[in-house]
């Protein structure tokens, strides 16, 4: 079985964020980059199939040179190879073209993506291949298994779960739940050296036009300051819930 997780580089939770001309860019100076934790599930269900059903796995990003190092832990975690789609990811549909044309040309059994990064939120990628290529597909998913070209998977819904019967090829958007967080793989010393030997493709992308822009990012307003009242001042505290935070 031939897999390819979809990788995306996204800023570490702990970075501060800031935007530069006239907050319409992401400002990357002295941000520390990730592997997107959607696709870190996914890669290490990936590296399971690998280690109990002999898969090969691949890792794949649209980005430049600088999504090189996410890509080599990528590598130090398990994974055979990779390939970098040297362009830079302006849209989800200019990266879901990419990724389509990275699938079809390598004949993947099972592509894992996260259901969404944790940077844009957009949650449009895994969809959009899926449609391009006109293969099976399954967001939210926290369980899967295969046997020879039958899968069934479990994908989280409102209020519950669903159990589902599908068929390779399949894409799947993946979450926590496809293996817990206690789970993940941390890079050893072996498999950090081992990494500078694998395989790093850099491929041109296709032509495509992104279809939608940023026209502006804004942060979340400042928390205001918090009002305390006396344990018996409860007249007060109803007037403030009423008239000010208007929650009663």
């Amino acid at each position: 079985m031939k897999i390819l997780v979809c990788i995306s580089h996204v800023p570490d939770t702990t970075s501060k964020i800031n935007f530069i001309n006239g907050d319409t860019e992401f400002d990357t100076n002295g941000v520390q980059f990730v592997i997107n934790p959607n696709d870190e599930f996914g890669l290490t269900r990936a590296i399971w199939f690998q280690e109990q059903q002999g898969a090969h796995v691949t890792v794949a990003n649209v980005g430049g040179a600088d999504a090189e190092p996410t890509l080599r832990k990528a590598l130090a975690i398990g994974a055979n190879e990779a390939i970098r789609v040297d362009a830079n990811p302006t849209d989800g549909y200019f990266v879901a073209i990419q990724l389509a044309d990275v699938i079809k040309n390598g004949g993947y059994d099972l592509v894992i993506a996260g259901k969404e990064s944790l940077d844009y939120n957009g949650g449009m990628v895994p969809g959009m291949i899926a449609g391009i290529l006109g293969i099976n597909f399954l967001n939210s998913c926290i369980d899967i298994k295969v046997e020879g070209t039958s899968v069934k998977a479990i994908r989280e819904i409102d209020g519950g779960k669903e159990t589902v019967a599908t068929a390779l090829p399949l894409i799947i958007g993946g979450q926590k739940g496809l293996v817990e967080e206690k789970d993940l793989r941390i890079p050893n010393m072996r498999g950090i050296m081992t990494a500078r030997t694998k395989v790093l493709t850099i491929v041109a992308p296709i032509a495509a036009v992104a279809e939608t822009k940023a026209v502006k990012f804004e942060k979340p307003a400042p928390k205001s300051a918090v009002k305390l009242f006396a344990a018996d001042d409860l007249d007060g505290l109803v007037n403030a819930l009423h008239n000010e935070a208007k929650v009663i």
